[in-house]
């Protein structure tokens, strides 16, 4: 069996949204060799058919354990819904996933009135409603859908986008008239909004996403099945793209803060 340090852990997501989350990966396991795949030929995921979305999941994780993955993280809330149960039973690694972070939000909760951003394929799935059942019977959970707005961002459209910033308010409106406290950030390409979403909330509302639990997450499950890195050496990030190397390596660059080589896969 290849040793841990030589093993990669797969991050992907539909587009470049799952970066929000492997920034806190990186940040947590600098020393882990990571590989990020923008699924960016197939975005977005979220008005897709479950079956397709399923098929790419199997697909792009049929693509890390030919590079000999250790971990996969589904960077990505809609493909979580849809696929991980199905991963799960496939693969014997350790695979994690993302869901709208409803539990911490009513912890956090001062009046009770949450307010969740999803896209239509979260907010349609079994997972979703599930997670609503389980967190959401003693509060008041105005869940949102944000059609077009993961499109957007794809774009490169994050801060300074009148657009962008327009899409935002019809969003947040209805959910500052019922008096939220706390915004959940169900997609990970929310969290490149923050500053505009935050323009238009204001500063008491608290603003949650998954980024950073679904990196505690990772180095628990590396710990418990014994697959961390014994390296001490910052690995370098791969990035991979299903799309147009050249306009999603934009993008990419532009949001990691840093200049990226982005390969293609078939």
């Amino acid at each position: 069996m290849m040793q841990p340090s030589k093993q990669i852990i797969g991050v992907f997501d539909s587009g470049i949204g799952g970066l929000s989350v492997l920034k806190h990966i990186h940040a947590r396991l600098p020393n882990e060799p990571l590989v990020y795949l923008a699924d960016s030929a197939f975005m977005p995921y979220g008005c897709k058919p479950p079956s397709i979305i399923e098929d790419r999941c199997l697909h792009i994780a049929d693509f890390f354990t030919k590079h000999h993955c250790k971990a996969i993280v589904l960077a990505c809330n809609t493909a979580t819904a849809v696929s991980i149960h199905h991963l799960r039973k496939k693969y014997s690694y350790p695979i994690i996933g993302m869901e709208p972070a409803i539990k911490p939000a009513v912890i956090r909760s001062q009046t009770g009135v949450i307010g969740v951003l999803v896209t239509n394929g979260t907010a349609n799935s079994e997972k979703f409603n599930q997670l609503k059942q389980r967190f959401g019977t003693h509060i008041n959970m105005i869940v949102q859908p944000c059609p077009g707005l993961v499109e957007s961002i794809e774009a490169g459209n994050t801060v300074n986008n009148t657009v962008v910033y327009e899409m935002l308010k019809g969003f947040l409106q209805p959910l500052l008239q019922q008096g939220i406290d706390t915004l959940v950030l169900g997609c990970t390409h929310y969290p490149f909004v923050i500053p505009l979403i935050r323009d238009i909330i204001g500063e008491h509302i608290t603003i949650i996403d998954s980024g950073h639990a679904i990196s505690c997450e990772l180095e628990r499950q590396l710990n418990l099945h014994h697959l961390r890195t014994p390296s001490k050496t910052i690995e370098p990030i791969q990035f991979w793209t299903s799309g147009d190397i050249q306009c999603v390596g934009s993008v990419i660059s532009k949001l990691w803060q840093h200049p990226v080589s982005l390969r293609k896969m078939a």
